[in-house]
């Protein structure tokens, strides 16, 4: 039996502090990339940039256990489609992402954790695009877009 504890998510909290990327993972399934459903916890700091992105085959399921999360869709040139905040205080604690959406993930309390789901087994070549209108990860430029991000509306764009 595996549990999420209140002491883990303290615990991924922390790592996700002293953290580059903000965020900090745990993995819950076992089997690696075979498995055939993926189950992680990730809990990430209100800094984290998640660089847009899609899944190409598969649908993406988040469940916000502590905190909120808004969740950003994206048409093929960036501009903003949709944007959600789930989790504590919010009508909705679950969101699915279906496949070849584009999308982010903005953390919009201190700490917020979720609970991602999807199908495997991992596949290198149809697990994630990264957004060619995006900044890259760890990039000069992610910072400025996620600052954009944090109060652009539905119908902008990300300058280019």
């Amino acid at each position: 039996m595996k549990l999420v504890t209140g002491a883990l998510l303290e615990e991924l909290a922390a790592r996700a502090a002293s953290s580059p990327r903000r965020r900090a993972h745990h993995e819950l399934h076992e089997g690696g990339g075979e498995a055939l459903l993926q189950r992680f916890l990730v809990v990430a700091r209100a800094d984290s940039y998640f660089a847009p992105h899609r899944h190409l085959t598969r649908a993406e399921l988040g469940t916000v256990l502590r905190g909120r999360v808004e969740f950003v869709t994206f048409d093929d040139d960036g501009r903003i489609n949709e944007r959600v905040i789930v989790g504590e205080g919010c009508d909705a604690s679950v969101c699915e992402m279906p496949p070849l959406t584009w999308h982010t993930v903005i953390p919009r309390s201190d700490v917020a954790a979720f609970l991602e789901v999807k199908l495997g087994p991992y596949d290198a070549a149809t697990a994630k695009e990264f957004a060619p209108w995006a900044s890259a990860e760890g990039s000069a430029e992610a910072a400025s877009l996620r600052r954009w991000l944090d109060s652009a509306r539905v119908g902008d764009r990300p300058a280019r």
